[in-house]
């Protein structure tokens, strides 16, 4: 549901921080409050492997190694879902980008109204991520710290087995970490150059992290966080 005070206003964002930090439960919450369509990166190379496409492959491999999809698929992939133009009132772009070479693409084809950043420490990140766990049948998600099943390994909505995603083991992690602070992390200065990065601590409550999200980018909602 719009804001009463944002129904003619549209918002284009990219959410970004570590693994872990909370974007997809940030992305879900500003999508849920301002109609905006929530593009994960990651649950787009997810459906891949699912529906067994031509990309699913290669794609299982780089994530399960801990490597970054290379840049050429994954500009496609961003382009090919923003030329759909189902988001009415913006859109919230969450996983991309991750590098320079990306982000250049994406400031010479798009303009965007600010850039989300969650900071999170790396000794948070193994926390969180070790502890992610999916249901092996619906796909619903959980954390074994802050969002536990009824009833241990077992979905509460359809009963299905929960596991850890392939890519949530310590290597991958420690990879994928390495990968964000050398070479996701510095492009934050490209987008501060025109005055578009706000900050979040992401140590704090998801309904904190929202509320300062919601004060810095001026949003007024209807909800209460």
């Amino acid at each position: 549901m719009v804001g009463r005070n944002e129904a003619k206003r549209m918002h284009k964002y990219i959410i970004m921080g570590a693994q872990g930090c909370g974007k997809g439960t940030q992305a879900k919450m500003l999508k849920a409050e301002f109609d905006l369509v929530h593009i994960s990166v990651g649950d787009i190379f997810r459906w891949h492997i699912q529906s067994h496409t031509k990309l699913a492959a290669r794609i299982k491999r780089l994530i399960a190694e801990g490597h970054l999809v290379h840049d050429d698929v994954v500009e496609d992939i961003v382009k090919q879902r923003l030329q759909e133009h189902d988001w009415n009132y913006g859109f919230i772009l969450d996983g991309f980008p991750r590098n320079r070479t990306q982000a250049e693409f994406f400031l010479e084809s798009y303009d965007i109204d600010a850039v989300i950043h969650i900071d999170v420490s790396d000794d948070v990140v193994f926390e969180r991520v070790l502890a992610r766990r999916l249901c092996s049948h619906c796909g619903l998600d959980y954390n074994l710290i802050h969002h536990r099943p009824a009833v241990a390994d077992e979905c509460d909505v359809c009963g299905g087995k929960l596991v850890a995603r392939d890519d949530d083991n310590p290597d991958a992690v420690r990879s994928r970490l390495n990968d964000y602070r050398t070479k996701t992390e510095p492009i934050l200065e490209l987008f501060r150059r025109k005055e578009l990065v706000i900050q979040a601590d992401g140590s704090l409550s998801a309904a904190e992290i929202q509320q300062s999200i919601r004060a810095q980018l001026k949003l007024t909602g209807s909800q209460t966080v």
